[in-house]
């Protein structure tokens, strides 16, 4: 037992030596700095934020080391030893903007506790995106309250479509779609895609919170628009009025905005409270990412991953045709388990062809029916598989779905299925002049630009010696 004492004593010893004089620095040592021991060393401010320490010539540090005081050792965050089960509780864990109080949250609120069955179906659709955006909000460090915007933009249904065309669970307009590199083409649209479109939000809500260093603001503007936010601060600025949330007038949709978003954090924060259930959601991927090279069919896509058409398509929204071109949507999101037997079908697949659809650009501007009769289809199938609204006319160079032939391998290029578009324009219809009651030819005539001859010729259809009136174009 001696024995075991002492050497215990050692040690201890031995290990407080190399805490003090080893790898330590202290405010008054002017031993210099081992670069290779002083890799992320820091100092802790009062307010708990790191600051890399940094030496003179001498090795010693220059930056003035700050004491933390007792009462500071209480709000230094302790990270758990165990990941919740629960993404629900992940997303508690990482909450970390500033509540809003005010008589519009109590409103919101009260709206949704009368409705817990939307709730409950809002929150199960979310289960197939939830724990990505959640980890791609950690991974840089920023509030998990944004992974709940979705439930207010779109209810979390990435075919979402807003009145002002503003579309996808971000909802994305196509101007802003396009600054955030979203692509939309005649074949598919990024602003459905649940990478690309989470990318592009994380990316704006970033911009924003930097503009306007608030996230209640950086809110305001995601809605509202950056321009718009910063007009109303300058004014309030210069009435010398508040430049919050709260205090900036502002659209009553946007005065909402933040409420519709603190209500929802607060029903997560506490579902009991409102009586409301949240559907259970595992802290663990929902899906993977699968590459494809080939082009091929949706529906065949989804019969290899042995999934339902309707879940390929909620994983894959951003498909705007029944052909996956490779070369425009280089990969696929299919359910984590189904990822694998995807990959072992299509390697044992022994079918024809995998896509029975290319593209075709027309060379000049058509109509559908003219169109279908060079491809060969009818004009009902054409206009339904390219989406071709009635009255409508095709420009020259848009791209246009037809059936693939046998004997053609070679997939759609890049150029197009990266660039396709499909354009159209109304159909012209010339108007014709129309005699109203009690009016003369003549005047009819002189109205319609239009000079009559003096004598009209009688018509009769059974007399082919007869001749049909003239009407001569005025010079």
């Amino acid at each position: 037992m001696k024995f075991l004492t002492l050497a215990c004593t050692v040690s201890l010893l031995w290990l407080s030596g190399c805490a003090s004089t080893g790898n330590s620095i202290s405010a008054t040592s002017n031993a210099p700095i081992n670069p290779d021991t002083a890799i992320g060393l820091h100092s802790f401010s009062a307010t708990g934020h790191a600051s890399h320490l940094t030496g003179n010539s001498n090795g010693s540090p220059t930056d003035a080391l700050i004491p933390i005081q007792a009462n500071d050792t209480y709000s230094q965050a302790v990270a758990p030893l165990s990941a919740p089960t629960d993404l629900w509780e992940r997303i508690r864990r990482g909450f970390a903007m500033s509540d809003l109080e005010s008589d519009l949250v109590r409103d919101r609120e009260q709206w949704y506790i009368t409705r817990p069955d939307y709730i409950f179906r809002m929150t199960e659709r979310s289960r197939k995106y939830l724990f990505y955006i959640v980890e791609e909000l950690e991974r840089r460090n920023m509030p998990t309250e944004l992974a709940l915007l979705p439930f207010i933009e779109s209810a979390y249904n990435p075919q979402a479509l807003s009145s002002a065309k503003a579309s996808g669970i971000w909802q994305f307009m196509p101007k802003t779609g396009k600054q955030f590199d979203l692509k939309q083409n005649a074949f598919r649209d990024d602003r459905r895609d649940v990478l690309a479109s989470t990318r592009a939000a994380l990316d704006y809500l970033q911009k924003l919170y930097g503009m306007f260093g608030d996230w209640q603001l950086a809110l305001a503007a995601y809605n509202w628009g950056e321009g718009s936010v910063g007009r109303s601060i300058v004014k309030n600025q210069r009435a010398g009025l508040g430049v919050r949330y709260i205090d900036l007038n502002m659209p009553m949709e946007t005065r909402f905005y933040v409420p519709k978003l603190q209500a929802m954090k607060n029903i997560v924060a506490q579902p009991t409270n409102f009586n409301a259930k949240l559907p259970l959601i595992g802290n663990h991927p929902y899906f993977d990412s699968v590459v494809i090279t080939r082009d091929i069919d949706v529906t065949l896509a989804a019969k290899l991953a042995e999934v339902p058409l309707g879940d390929f398509k909620a994983l894959n929204p951003s498909l705007n045709r029944p052909v996956i071109l490779a070369a425009g949507t280089p990969q696929i999101l299919l359910p984590w388990d189904n990822a694998t037997l995807f990959q072992r079908n299509l390697d044992a697949f022994t079918g024809t062809r995998l896509a029975s659809w290319m593209v075709w650009v027309a060379p000049t501007t058509l109509r559908p029916a003219e169109a279908a009769k060079r491809i060969g289809m009818s004009e009902i199938e054409f206009r339904t598989i390219n989406q071709i609204p009635p009255r409508m006319t095709i420009s020259a160079g848009s791209s246009l779905l037809v059936p693939r032939p046998s004997h053609i391998e070679k997939d759609v290029s890049e150029h197009v299925a990266d660039n396709g578009q499909l354009t159209l324009a109304p159909e012209v219809i010339p108007k014709r002049a129309v005699r109203k009651p009690g009016k003369t030819s003549q005047a009819v005539a002189s109205k319609g630009g239009v000079r009559h001859t003096s004598k009209l010729a009688k018509h009769s259809p059974s007399k082919p010696g007869k001749s049909k009136p003239v009407l001569l174009a005025k010079k």
